[in-house]
């Protein structure tokens, strides 16, 4: 039985981020859900076990038997673990694309203290700006291939408050005793694709900035195969 891609986007940004990468799996044969984090109960924010909470939701007509691939783009990969705990079906692997890292067993700050004083002078209020108003054009505008796909994905972005970045979220003893990958777009992260190899994990590189996905699809389509049912 063919496993069923969950494809997890950052908080930071929106389901859109995913559904391209979708509708390629979808076109080689496998089924592929996007949960939206946008969305996990009346505008509160999406601390942890909301985002299980939103993934298990969204599984809930998937037959029990179906196997799971999890894939988790950025932020989002500290929430794998604890969203594999949380589900029913059985999980075959876990893939992190340009993601952070859980620990391999305990609580994973959500930021590292660099980031959260970086952080801390953009709130206002307690409250952040869009992700991508971190940042300066200069860094923005390579992210996307166009400009309707940037519109889409800026628009979708939410504003999350700075104790999002202030948790900590769990990772479960033995949360990695299936098959985990790493699929590396940037650089920014090549030292965690290194910790990644250094675990003993699968690792690929496809070359670009970090919503690679947006801008080569297919090629990231490609890779999550090869990541989740390659020998």
């Amino acid at each position: 039985m063919k496993p069923v891609f969950v494809l997890v986007h950052s908080p930071s940004v929106g389901p859109s981020t995913w559904r391209p990468v979708a509708d390629r799996l979808a076109s080689a044969g496998y089924q592929a859900r996007v949960p939206s984090l946008l969305r996990v109960g009346e505008g509160e924010p999406p601390y942890w076990p909301r985002v299980v909470d939103a993934v298990r939701d969204d599984l809930g007509r998937l037959p029990g038997d179906v196997p799971l691939v999890l894939v988790g783009h950025s932020n989002a990969g500290l929430f794998l673990p604890a969203v594999r705990w949380g589900l029913t079906h059985r999980v075959i692997g876990s893939i992190f694309v340009d993601a952070a890292l859980p620990a391999r067993s305990g609580p994973t700050p959500a930021a590292s203290p660099e980031m959260l004083d970086f952080l801390h002078p953009l709130a206002v209020n307690g409250v952040l700006p869009r992700w991508t108003d971190w940042w300066d054009e200069a860094d923005v505008a390579p992210l996307f291939p166009d400009a309707a796909t940037r519109q889409t994905v800026i628009i979708e972005q939410p504003y999350l408050p700075l104790a999002y970045y202030e948790q900590d979220v769990p990772a479960p003893d033995g949360w990695d005793d299936h098959r985990c990958s790493y699929l590396l777009f940037s650089a920014a992260y090549g030292e965690l694709a290194a910790e990644a190899h250094d675990r003993g994990w699968y690792v690929a590189h496809l070359p670009g900035e970090h919503l690679h996905q947006i801008v080569d699809p297919a090629g990231t389509a490609r890779h999550l195969v090869e990541l989740a049912v390659g020998s």
